[in-house]
């Protein structure tokens, strides 16, 4: 999935613009609104409950049970909000599913901006992990999972549940699309993430229920998420006795082919928002990779000039359009081989970008007038180089979004995983007025014109 990003500003100038409809005066809480705050302080210990009901089910993207019994309870919960919801198999892939929910509008065109709501299922605790229950210390909790993503589905739910209490939620358009293999997709991502890129062409807005980091104090909307694209490179050369090294009938060797070639990553690839990383390198007499190219082992010798070697790593870019660029430098580069070498360079089809745009950043000023309707400070822009690749990329072409909007904690992917549980009202009141205010926008209407607006 290739385009031409649109034009963006620093992340630090969008930091400005944001900030500055956020000082616009505020738009007092609705009855409605309000019902919705009460509702989420109310369930405070429900949303817990359910939180370590999801966290104590492994659902690791390979184990296929585990993933669909997360799907199981989502649906069932979905089911009782009024969405008709269907479980889309993706044994094609090797994956557990899709969860696909729709809330119809009951009048076409009459429910404000049509959103599709974005998550996932599995985490990256296998079965055998050891890192499998949940615990909760004062305020923190810890488990797989528990902010990535877990955390955010709870901050889902109970913003639906918020918005049905205060009877909104029958006059909204929502589908929502919770993937089972976010943190390794199946691939090709045409089948894997076919039904969230249709539920793209019949929405808006798009809204990743992901993790919304926090530092110092201070919460950060994501309006951007870089790429994440495998390389694998396989150099050759001529084998022989040491002593020929770099004679006219030996050459280099692939050994040194390799090394130049990354070498020139490293001097001539370098610019902004640009990351490209050297995961394993092998090379020798013989050599064997497995099929995902993660796990290599190779022979040999001092004295003999390797004949092969390989090496594998990513590139992340803040969008397709820099993704290709990069991409068509690295081809150039491989191919100027060193005498007697040869070499090959190909590419998975990993992650797109998401890049930043005025309407992704227009609608983090719609969620900053709630935040200050609801009392809560600003939310900056997040730097894209500080956050990973993620499912909503794959409709960033499609429709404007915020990439996280879920829980918040540290350590994602890392035994210890942990989540603010004191930070989870706050990140469901905020979710909850943002669907509010957006199905109350009508469908039509720009969303850079409605964030401008003094309230």
């Amino acid at each position: 999935m290739r385009r031409i990003s649109h034009a963006f500003l620093p992340f630090t100038l969008a930091s400005v613009f944001a900030l500055a409809i956020h000082s616009q005066s505020v738009q007092p809480l609705s009855p409605a609104e309000k019902a919705m705050v009460a509702y989420i302080d109310t369930n405070e210990q429900a949303s817990s409950q359910m939180l370590e009901q999801l966290v104590n089910i492994n659902s690791g993207t390979h184990n296929l049970e585990g993933v669909r019994a997360v799907g199981k309870i989502m649906m069932d919960q979905l089911s009782s909000l009024g969405f008709q919801v269907h479980w889309v198999n993706m044994d094609a892939v090797h994956r557990a599913g899709a969860l696909v929910a729709e809330h119809p509008c009951p009048q076409p065109n009459t429910c404000g901006k049509r959103m599709l709501l974005i998550g996932h299922m599995d985490t990256v605790f296998d079965k055998d992990s050891p890192f499998q229950q949940y615990t909760v210390q004062g305020h923190i909790g810890t488990g797989p999972g528990v902010n990535d993503m877990k955390g955010g589905l709870v901050d889902m739910l109970f913003a639906l549940k918020a918005m049905q209490a205060a009877d909104v939620l029958k006059q909204t358009e929502i589908t929502i699309v919770l993937s089972g293999d976010e943190e390794a997709h199946g691939e090709p991502a045409s089948i894997s993430r076919r039904d969230m890129i249709a539920a793209a062409k019949h929405s808006d807005v798009a809204l990743e229920f992901e993790g919304t980091p926090r530092q110092d104090g201070i919460f950060y909307g994501s309006v951007s998420r870089r790429s994440s694209i495998s390389w694998h490179i396989n150099t050759t050369g001529e084998t022989g006795h040491s002593t020929g090294i770099f004679g006219s009938s030996k050459g280099y060797g692939a050994i040194y082919e390799l090394t130049r070639i990354l070498d020139a990553f490293r001097t001539q690839l370098p610019e902004q928002y640009l990351t490209f990383n050297v995961g394993l390198l092998v090379g020798g007499t013989s050599l064997t990779v497995d099929d995902s190219g993660n796990n290599a082992t190779a022979t040999g010798k001092g004295n003999v000039i390797p004949p092969t070697a390989y090496a594998s790593g990513d590139i992340r870019t803040i969008s397709n359009e820099q993704s290709e660029r990069v991409e068509k430098k690295m081809q150039s580069i491989v191919a100027q081989h060193l005498a007697k070498t040869g070499a090959t360079l190909t590419f998975s089809e990993g992650y797109p970008a998401m890049a930043p745009t005025a309407q992704s950043r227009a609608l983090l000023g719609v969620l900053n007038q709630a935040n200050a309707s609801l009392g809560f400070g600003a939310m900056p822009e997040l730097d894209p180089m500080k956050r990973g690749a993620g499912d909503i990329a794959f409709v960033a072409d499609i429709l404007p979004g915020l990439a996280g909007i879920g829980a918040t904690g540290e350590g994602a992917h890392a035994p210890g995983e942990t989540i603010d549980l004191s930070t989870q009202p706050i990140n469901t009141k905020r979710d909850a007025m943002l669907m509010y205010r957006l199905s109350k926008i009508d469908q039509k209407a720009d969303l850079i014109s409605v964030a401008g607006k003094a309230k």
